[in-house]
């Protein structure tokens, strides 16, 4: 059984002392104590400078993707967030990838270039390499063409992301692939283009299969881009330039006889074509003159042979007249003899010109 409470209860009698508290310990204990404060503080500053951390600015033309331990939050459209202000907890436990949406990159192709630098090729110091030096396939890379020769290609490809989810979680890094469809591209493309085509004949052509190229590439693996632009430079292998710059400088003259002889072709026959034309045209106009006179002839003697048929001999003697006023226009003397008391004929006698007067006989000289 539990005793009573008066069992409980200590007895009665006088309060023991207290025991008096050191001043070191006491100022210890304060000192303590504020540290505490202070602590609390700082990891109130820091939690709140923490979480303040993951406040980010999307652009305008961006749009974030926030992963949170290597994950999207959220799915599909709904996973990008457009411009303005943004929070996240702060890495590792979210992170934010920013992507430009209309922003251009480029990639640039990593084969069939010799060895050299930008500053290089700004400042034209790139080294010369002498005529029938072999070539280092460890630094200068090289394409192969479709009649067997060696070229230096290179190729620079402009895109924008069109998919950022796609181009984000769809490969482990978008533009390594890229670069090795542009790579692809440019030794495929020069597989099936001639040298003399890649260099000077059909350097477009070259161009556009590169880019054609690269883009199916780039749309059947579906990265999330768009292609903006290919750019493509090809030069002839260093330790060939010579004899390449020959060749090219025989094709351009054999290219300028060929248009000379060409102009010259197309002069000819377009003198040829109008002197043609002039003569037909003279033609035509004589003959429809030649017609129309024969015409005329034909209407005045027509209305003319009823009046001879009147009176033959009248017509003869007025048509006579007429003739002999024709002649005689130009005639220097005229000698006109009248018919014969014996009724002979009558005789007429003209004396067109005279014989030309003999010069004087020059005066002797003493």
């Amino acid at each position: 059984m539990d005793a009573p409470p008066s069992a409980r209860q200590p007895p009665a009698g006088p309060t023991p002392p207290e025991v008096p508290v050191d001043a070191g310990s006491q100022a210890l204990a304060e000192a303590l104590r504020s540290s505490f404060v202070i602590i609390k503080f700082v990891m109130v500053v820091l939690v709140a400078v923490f979480l303040a951390s993951g406040f980010f600015t999307v652009g305008p033309q961006q749009q974030a993707l926030i992963l949170r331990f290597g994950r999207p939050v959220a799915q599909g459209p709904q996973a990008l967030l457009g411009p303005g202000l943004h929070w996240s907890f702060p890495y590792p436990i979210d992170e934010a990838v920013i992507v430009s949406i209309s922003g251009l990159q480029q990639v640039k192709s990593t084969v069939g270039w010799y060895a050299t630098t930008p500053e290089q090729e700004l400042a034209g110091t790139e080294p010369s390499v002498p005529f029938g030096t072999p070539m280092n396939p460890v630094v200068d890379g090289c394409a192969i063409t479709a009649d067997a020769n060696i070229i230096h290609t290179r190729a620079t490809l402009t895109y924008h992301i069109s998919d950022p989810v796609r181009y984000v979680f769809g490969f482990v890094n978008a533009s390594n692939t890229m670069q090795n469809a542009l790579d692809n591209a440019l030794l495929y493309a020069a597989s099936r283009f001639k040298v003399d085509d890649i260099l000077v004949h059909d350097v477009f052509g070259f161009k556009d299969a590169v880019r054609r190229r690269a883009t199916g590439l780039i749309e059947q693996r579906n990265l999330g881009v768009a292609v903006e632009e290919c750019v493509v430079q090809s030069k002839p292998p260093r330790q060939l330039q010579q004899a390449f710059q020959n060749v090219l400088d025989a094709d351009v003259k054999r290219s300028r006889l060929i248009t000379d002889a060409r102009g010259y072709e197309i002069q000819t026959t377009n003198r040829a074509s109008a002197e043609a034309t002039s003569r037909v045209k003279l033609a035509e106009s004589e003959r429809a003159r030649f017609v129309a006179d024969i015409s005329s002839r034909a209407k005045q003697f027509q209305e003319l042979l009823p009046k001879y048929n009147e009176h033959p001999s009248l017509f003869v003697q007025q048509r006579l007249a007429e003739a002999l006023g024709r002649a005689l226009t130009n005639v220097q003397d005229k000698l006109f003899l009248t018919e014969s008391a014996e009724g002979q004929p009558k005789e007429l006698r003209l004396m067109l010109n005279r014989e030309p007067a003999k010069p004087k006989a020059e005066a002797t000289k003493p």
